[in-house]
C-alpha cells in the first residue's frame, strides 16, 4: 500500500455495544478461584473465534441495516457465549465509537446514492499463542456486502478478506479479556472504522518527479470516454487479472503484506497493468524512470505508491483525470489519506456501470468496491485518478 513499502495500521476497536459483556468459554474449572497459568484449550479457541465473528459482524451490520432494523430478529450475540471471559471495558467503549463512525459512513454512502441491502461476515481462526497470562490469536475475516437494487450489469456484491491479531490478557482469576484488535494487512477495509495511519512522506532521490493533479469527487462530471478497444493495451486482461488474484495471490510475485513490508496494493496493480500489456523498463530499482517486477526483483516504481505515480506520469503511460467518476476499466486511483502530499494507496478499476467505477485492490484484499464507498469512507482524503 504505502510508499517505500512501509506501513503500520492499528485500530483498537474490539467490541460493539451489542457484544458488551459477551463472555468466552473458559478452559479451566468453573469452580476454581485462581489460576496460576491459564491455558487455551480447543474449546476456548473456538470461543475466541466466535467472539471475533461477533465483533466484525457488528461492524458489518452498522453498514447494512437501518438503526431500527439493525438487530431486529437477530439472536443476541451475548447468548452465544458462556463463562467469565469477556471483552475489556475500554475496548467495549472503543467499539461503540467505531460502530457509530460506521453508521455515519453508511449515511454518507446513502447521500452518494449507494446502500447495502445485506452483509455476511465469517471468521476463521489461525495460530493461537499463549505466554503466561497473555494470549494472541490470528484470525481471517471474510465479509461480503450486497449492493441494494443492483440492476443489469452492476456488480451484485463487494467483499474483502482481512487479517487481524487479537490480544487477550488473563486476570488473577484466570479470566481472559480481549485487549486489542490489530489489522495485520496494512489495509483499507470497507468496515475499517478510521482512516489508516500513514508514514512520513516519500521524497525522490534524483531529479524532480512529476506532480499528479488532484481529481474532483463530484458525481456526474463531464464525459471523458475511454477507448477500450484501441489495441494498445488490453484493459479486459487487466480487469480479469485483478479479479482472478484479488484474494488468491499470484505465486509468480512476492507478497508485500505484513508488518514492515509496506502493503501489496501497488505491486498488485502493477501486475494487472503488466498483464494488460505494460512493458518492463529495465534499470536501477531506485530510478523512478524505470518499471519492472517479477519473482526476484522489483523496481520501486513497481511496488511503491508515489514511485508508481512518478513513473507513470513521466513515461506518459497515464494522464490525470479531472474527476474520479471519469475512470473506466484499467484506470488507476490513488489516495492520500492525510493530504500531506504523499500518496498512500493504489487501486485499479475492474468495471464501470451506470457511471460508477468499481475498484479492486490488495491491502486489504477487496473486489468490486464502488468509488462512492471509498469516498464515503475517506471524505477528507485527496484523490488522484489516472487514465491508462
Amino acid at each position: 500500500m504505502s510508499h517505500k513499502r512501509r506501513r503500520a495500521t492499528i485500530f483498537t476497536a474490539a467490541a460493539a455495544s451489542v457484544v458488551a459483556g459477551v463472555a468466552l468459554v473458559p478452559n479451566w474449572s468453573a469452580g476454581a478461584s485462581t489460576v496460576d497459568q491459564p491455558t487455551v484449550d480447543k474449546q476456548t479457541k473456538a470461543t475466541f473465534q466466535r467472539l471475533a465473528d461477533a465483533v466484525f459482524t457488528g461492524r458489518t451490520d452498522a453498514l447494512v441495516a437501518s438503526d431500527k432494523q439493525q438487530y431486529r430478529g437477530r439472536k443476541s450475540l451475548s447468548n452465544r457465549f458462556h463463562g467469565d471471559v469477556r471483552l475489556s471495558k475500554s475496548l467495549t467503549r472503543n467499539e461503540n465509537t467505531a460502530v457509530s463512525q460506521l453508521r455515519d459512513r453508511k449515511k454518507r454512502l446513502a447521500s452518494l446514492g449507494e446502500q447495502y441491502s445485506g452483509g455476511k461476515t465469517s471468521v476463521t481462526l489461525g495460530k493461537t499463542r499463549v505466554n503466561g497470562d497473555r494470549a494472541t490469536a490470528e484470525v481471517t475475516e471474510t465479509t461480503t456486502l450486497t449492493y441494494a437494487e443492483a440492476k443489469g450489469k452492476e456488480p451484485k456484491t463487494t467483499g474483502f478478506q482481512a487479517h487481524h491479531r487479537l490480544s487477550f490478557a488473563a486476570d488473577g482469576n484466570g479470566n481472559w479479556r480481549l485487549t486489542e484488535v490489530r489489522d495485520t494487512d496494512d489495509g483499507v477495509a470497507v468496515n475499517q472504522p478510521t482512516a489508516p495511519t500513514v508514514p512520513e512522506p516519500t521524497t525522490a532521490t534524483d531529479d524532480n518527479p512529476p506532480e499528479a493533479t488532484r481529481s474532483a469527487t463530484t458525481r456526474n462530471p463531464a464525459a471523458n470516454p475511454k477507448n477500450l478497444t484501441s489495441g494498445t493495451y488490453n484493459y479486459k486482461a487487466m480487469a480479469d487479472y485483478a479479479t482472478k488474484y484479488w484474494s488468491n495471490y499470484n505465486p509468480d510475485y512476492p507478497n508485500f503484506n505484513g508488518t514492515g513490508a509496506g502493503g501489496d496494493c501497488t505491486n498488485f496493480v502493477s501486475q494487472a497493468l503488466k498483464a494488460g500489456g505494460w512493458k518492463h523498463e529495465p534499470g536501477y530499482t531506485y530510478d523512478f524512470h524505470k518499471w519492472f517486477g517479477n519473482a526476484d526483483i522489483q523496481s520501486d516504481s513497481f511496488v511503491g505508491v508515489n514511485e508508481f505515480s512518478w513513473f507513470a506520469l513521466s513515461s506518459k503511460r497515464v494522464t490525470g483525470l479531472a474527476n474520479v467518476y471519469q475512470m473506466d476499466v484499467g484506470d488507476v486511483l490513488q489516495v492520500d489519506f492525510d493530504k500531506d502530499g504523499s500518496k498512500d494507496h493504489t487501486m485499479i478499476v475492474t468495471s464501470r456501470v451506470n457511471g460508477v467505477p468499481y475498484l479492486t485492490y490488495h491491502s486489504t484484499n477487496t473486489y468490486n468496491r464502488s468509488v462512492a464507498s471509498v469516498l464515503a469512507s475517506y471524505p477528507n482524503a485527496a484523490y488522484y485518478a489516472y487514465r491508462t
